[in-house]
């Protein structure tokens, strides 16, 4: 996995794109961002759990990642809605 600045933009947008696939097929934005989203909470424990740091360092990664995953998808459905008014 890429280092945290170094994230691939596609790699991102892709993942995004499959988790707004499913929400344009009925499934429900809520339970979509669940999926993605790791709570903060659970980053805590994985970082007490896990000491070591290259480890540590990795849950990180993982946990930023999915947050810009998170927020590509957010735009593109509030991007769904804000296109479903104009019409």
């Amino acid at each position: 996995m890429p280092r945290n600045d170094d994230f691939d933009l596609m790699a991102t947008r892709r993942e995004a794109a499959m988790f707004y696939g499913l929400f344009l097929r009925g499934h429900s934005a809520d339970a979509i961002r669940k999926d993605i989203d790791i709570p903060k909470e659970t980053l805590r424990k994985w970082q007490t759990h896990y000491r070591r740091g290259s480890l540590r360092d990795t849950l990180q990664r993982v946990y930023e990642y999915r947050k810009q995953v998170l927020a590509i998808f957010d735009e593109l459905v509030t991007n769904e809605r804000n296109r479903a008014r104009l019409q």
